[in-house]
């Protein structure tokens, strides 16, 4: 294995590190408006997803295609005091599931947190080479 693909397997890991990043910045940003019924686009927030991809250049990585909203409907909530309720006292509310934003978080905690360890575990066989060399 050449010094280039040796140091490509560090970039695996470091794609990884930034596509769950970007997924739990998405999962806070869906919780943050888990309530949120008007936008600047008008209406209800729309729960928004991250679409990965693979980089296919050699060995593989991942990278972030999209962040998307959903299009699962809105739930509609009945409060007729709500200043957004329509004429039958219904509020559209966000697409969001906090539980399963939850369960997304820490999914992608634990992806982040198995792409660190797989980057320190690289140092520290860099490392341990090279006192071996000297």
């Amino acid at each position: 294995m050449t010094g280039e693909n040796l140091f490509r397997a560090l970039d695996i890991s470091a794609s990884g590190l930034h596509a769950e990043w970007v997924r739990l910045q998405v999962v806070a940003n869906n919780v943050a408006n888990a309530e949120t019924t008007q936008t600047p686009e008008g209406g209800p927030y729309r729960r928004r997803q991250v679409i990965f991809s693979t980089v296919l250049d050699g060995l593989n990585g991942v990278r972030v295609r999209a962040v998307v909203p959903s299009s699962e409907p809105f739930r509609m909530v009945y409060n007729p005091g709500h200043p957004d309720a329509d004429q039958d006292g219904f509020v559209a509310m966000p697409n969001v599931k906090v539980p399963m934003e939850m369960i997304d978080l820490l999914m992608a905690s634990r992806a982040y947190e198995a792409n660190l360890i797989a980057m320190q575990n690289f140092k520290r066989i860099c490392e341990d080479t090279l006192k071996l060399l000297k």
